[in-house]
């Protein structure tokens, strides 16, 4: 009959051809049922059996909010360790800033070591100017640079020209005031002295107030010239009197310029007379002014420069 005919042909059939698409879609159906399924957190006190807290809760909701708390805390910790100071607590993490800071300071401690080791030897010139020995000590301290000594140079001495010598300068060892009428500058007299600046003297050469130069006053960046052929002693910098700068010069003789602006030869250079050395200045606690404070030294006493050149 055609029902048995439909029954027998075409539901076989139909099972042929579609069962395999509902059998693959099945377990997809399951998973996602799965997902979905609601389950109930209980939380019982133990003893009493009583119901403290409960809560119904899917797997899909259990993943979800597991996965944003996950990329909260990435996301939290990086921006910690990217944009905070305690990334630096971090074992093996170094601050970027830490390079630059040892760079500077030990550029600080090299200047400081220098400076000291100019201080030292500016302390120690001095002493030695006033004892009358700083053409000996000069050339020890040079005597491993290629340095010219032309100027610093003398024809050999009898005894009795080495023992007036002496004689002459034991008598005026201590004596900070040079004197014509005693001979010690006899041996410059005949000496052409170069004017280091041009300007207005304000302050002149006064002993008795322990101003052993002159003050002159210039236009602001003028330069400073040598007096005379020498050599570089001192180039250096101090709390009261800023930049200074001294020269030494044959015949046991020294210029010393200070609170200038800038310092254009260093220590052991060799200059001819006229030639800068510096920038005029307001350096240093003692000065109240842009101006060129200038001494000449000859053994050891402070002479008046108004008496060898014209300001």
């Amino acid at each position: 009959s055609p029902v048995q005919y439909f029954s027998d042909i075409c539901i076989p059939f139909y099972t042929f051809l579609f069962y395999p698409a509902m059998a693959k879609e099945q377990p997809k159906k399951k998973i996602i049922r799965k997902l979905k399924s609601k389950f109930r957190l209980v939380i019982m006190n133990d003893q009493t059996l009583e119901e403290k807290m409960s809560m119904v809760l899917t797997p899909l909701n259990f993943f979800v909010v597991t996965g944003l708390i996950t990329i909260t805390l990435i996301t939290c910790t990086i921006y910690i360790i990217a944009f905070t100071p305690l990334r630096e607590y971090i074992p093996g993490y170094a601050d970027v800033h830490m390079k630059r800071n040892m760079i500077n300071l030990t550029l600080k401690a090299d200047t400081l070591d220098t400076k000291t080791s100019a201080t030292d030897l500016y302390l120690e010139n001095i002493k030695r100017i006033i004892n009358g020995e700083m053409v000996d000590s000069v050339a020890q301290k040079l005597e491993t640079e290629p340095v010219r000594f032309d100027t610093m140079r003398t024809p050999p001495r009898s005894a009795a020209d080495s023992l007036l010598r002496n004689m002459i300068e034991a008598q005026d060892k201590y004596d900070l005031i040079a004197s014509p009428g005693k001979g010690s500058t006899s041996g410059i007299a005949n000496f052409f002295f170069f004017t280091p600046l041009k300007g207005t003297v304000t302050s002149r050469f006064d002993p008795a107030e322990k101003h052993y130069g002159i003050d002159i006053v210039a236009k602001a960046n003028e330069v400073i010239k040598s007096t005379l052929d020498g050599t570089v002693i001192t180039s250096t910098w101090t709390y009261e009197n800023g930049y200074v700068i001294a020269l030494q010069h044959s015949n046991n003789l020294m210029s010393v310029y200070k609170h200038n602006s800038a310092l254009l030869k260093r220590e052991g250079a060799y200059v001819k007379a006229g030639e800068v050395i510096a920038i005029i200045g307001n350096s240093g606690e003692n000065s109240t002014g842009p101006h060129l404070h200038f001494e000449l030294w000859h053994n050891g006493s402070a002479l008046n420069p108004l008496d060898y050149m014209n300001f």
